[in-house]
């Protein structure tokens, strides 16, 4: 990181080291997908829970710990070192922002105890197609007495197959708009989806869902900016934990260079192979530079955390995609096989790189927000 951790956060890292380490090894992300359990892991979400780790960026009033973005992404990029399939990213992060952002003062007292105590599982519903955009909403909320009718369809929502509670975006007074929607609504249909990574999501279908207003958070058409704010905590917070996952695949790979011999010598003799692990280790560190200054940056208010975002975001994912793909290779033929922890790595790596904009998306909007 780029900062000094205080004495409290670098307990919470270590905490959440070890709690990835000794309870969410990368076997028990294989246990759920050959027990097809579609990432859901109900003995880790309560424990979770008891650690605190749901109100880590929900005030002490509402039941949290408030650590902030930095203590969050201690939290992510532990578990990005175990590929842990958890509802940290979309509820403890991404649901605590919603609320805590924007929500009134009804709506927190309502939900931010209830996602503190791992009670509620949030998810956001954003994404209609096969790739990040969050301009491109369809999804329709029509005025209807005191509430709204929402119709539309969400694709690939994370943590979509057993959300208690999505946040869905939907057009409204020509603008966009943020809605709190219960998985038991009329009409809401949710299809889950066996992913590549045993993370899982789900497909939404929305076909007039009658929505109160008062599950509106704040005025309608006019969640823009919230929403952009929202976006960013979660591209960072994937970031720390891609920088987990890229972190773990390193030190595994280097652990194999240094231990297979070939031709009488250990592989890692070989010149060609210490280069790239050279390039590796470069590659890593400006990502943890990125990921610190991006983290330190939503807490302490600074007016570049957009960009931030996308330079963590975009070098995570060329990172990853780099290390992933090194991991691999350098373990030869048992790298290429299932029994290996290797693929894993590289399937939750191509997720990852997609989810709320790949490296491609994250270059064009840095150039965009310095005015290329």
């Amino acid at each position: 990181m780029t900062f000094i951790l205080t004495e409290d956060q670098q307990l919470l890292r270590d905490t959440a080291i070890a709690f990835a380490r000794d309870e969410l090894p990368i076997s028990r992300l294989r246990d759920l997908r050959d027990q097809a359990a579609n990432g859901v892991d109900a003995e880790a979400r309560a424990k979770l829970a008891e650690l605190g780790f749901f109100g880590v960026m929900i005030p002490e009033a509402h039941g949290g710990s408030d650590f902030g973005m930095v203590g969050m992404g201690q939290i992510m990029e532990a578990q990005g070192r175990t590929l842990a399939a958890t509802p940290l990213l979309q509820t403890a992060l991404i649901g605590a922002s919603v609320l805590g952002l924007g929500g009134s003062d009804a709506q927190k007292d309502a939900w931010l105890g209830k996602i503190a105590s791992g009670e509620t599982a949030t998810a956001l519903a954003l994404d209609e197609g096969a790739h990040h955009n969050p301009d491109a909403i369809a999804t329709t909320a029509t005025e209807d007495g005191e509430g709204y009718l929402l119709s539309g369809a969400k694709r690939f929502v994370p943590n979509g197959q057993f959300a208690d509670l999505f946040l869905v975006v939907a057009r409204a007074n020509d603008g966009l708009s943020l809605f709190l929607m219960p998985k038991d609504a009329s009409g809401l249909s949710v299809q889950s989806l066996n992913t590549l990574d045993a993370h899982g999501a789900a497909d939404l279908t929305l076909d007039n869902v009658r929505i109160d207003a008062s599950a509106m958070i704040g005025q309608a058409g006019e969640a823009s900016t919230l929403i952009d704010a929202v976006l960013d905590r979660a591209r960072i917070g994937l970031a720390a934990e891609m920088l987990g996952s890229a972190s773990m695949a390193f030190e595994m790979t280097l652990d194999y260079l240094q231990t297979r011999k070939q031709f009488g010598q250990l592989i890692g003799s070989f010149q060609g192979l210490q280069h790239r692990a050279a390039i590796m280790f470069t590659e890593l560190e400006l990502l943890r530079s990125s990921v610190g200054a991006a983290l330190s940056a939503v807490d302490t208010g600074r007016n570049d955390v957009a960009e931030l975002a996308s330079l963590a975001k975009a070098r995570a994912a060329d990172t990853l995609h780099l290390i992933s793909n090194e991991c691999v290779q350098m373990h030869g033929g048992i790298g290429m096989t299932d029994a290996h922890e290797a693929g894993f790595v590289l399937k939750r790596a191509r997720v990852a790189e997609a989810l709320y904009g790949g490296a491609g998306f994250h270059r064009d909007r840095y150039a965009r927000l310095n005015g290329f």
